[in-house]
């Protein structure tokens, strides 16, 4: 199995990111690429850009060396309600949402981070219409119960990333992104898996994503970014215009 898409990359509008979107595109089509998301962090962490930076992506063509390029943002899930933090206005100009948990983007004097308070947080962020992935949901710190919150996202017809950042540097995630996995293979949820990659080396780079799939037996079918058709797909289901050649 390979990833023809890289959906989760930041650059140095991250501030802790080190590469250009010209140096991850450049990248991803050096290693033969399809497309590949730009998805700088949303204002709420610390470092990031602010929204104005989201309102200008039509100076960044849709495709470029090659490579199809979507621009969007790793939005942080803001609170309880599964709100995210940049403001309808913007998320309608992105072509790409990722929406994650992070330990410095949310209230912890408001939200204590239990199992029951993290699945009520992720099943309202499954009725949100701009989400297309849940991003790195395998951490301990912001379990929930996968068997009821996963049928749902795949229902609402979100993606659940494989991050690959998960195997290169959060060990203490491994466990719950095996069973993440399993639990999507039982019920046929769709997954994407991605990189999370904040340096151009990292672009495309999933090797402990798809080694962990392969020993589980995971079907392709169900890895939305394994092919160019089925990435093409998916684009088309959610009306994102595919590859300008």
């Amino acid at each position: 199995m390979r990833i023809v898409a890289d959906m989760h990359t930041h650059t140095i509008a991250s501030t802790h990111a080190y590469g250009t979107v010209r140096e991850m595109v450049r990248q991803a089509a050096d290693i033969g690429l399809y497309a590949i998301g730009i998805t700088d962090h949303g204002p709420n962490m610390p470092g990031s850009p602010r929204e104005w930076y989201f309102d200008n992506f039509r100076a960044i063509p849709s495709t470029y060396l090659g490579v199809r390029v979507l621009m969007g943002a790793e939005a942080n899930i803001a609170d309880f309600d599964g709100n995210l933090d940049l403001p309808e206005s913007t998320l309608n100009k992105l072509e790409w949402v990722v929406a994650s948990l992070h330990i410095p983007t949310l209230d912890m004097s408001r939200i204590k981070p239990t199992v029951e308070a993290c699945t009520e947080i992720y099943l309202n962020a499954a009725e949100n219409p701009y989400i297309n992935v849940i991003g790195h949901s395998d951490s301990p710190f912001f379990a929930y119960d996968y068997e009821e919150v996963i049928p749902v996202l795949a229902e609402k017809g979100k993606l659940i990333e494989i991050n690959d950042a998960t195997f290169k540097r959060k060990k203490d995630c491994v466990n719950n992104c095996i069973r993440i996995a399993k639990i999507c293979k039982k019920v046929g949820a769709p997954v994407i898996v991605n990189t999370d990659a904040h340096f151009m080396t990292e672009v495309g780079a999933a090797d402990g994503s798809l080694k962990m799939l392969e020993e589980i037996g995971f079907p392709e079918e169900l890895v939305v970014n394994s092919s160019v058709e089925r990435f093409e797909r998916y684009l088309h289901e959610h009306n994102l215009p595919l590859r300008q050649l």
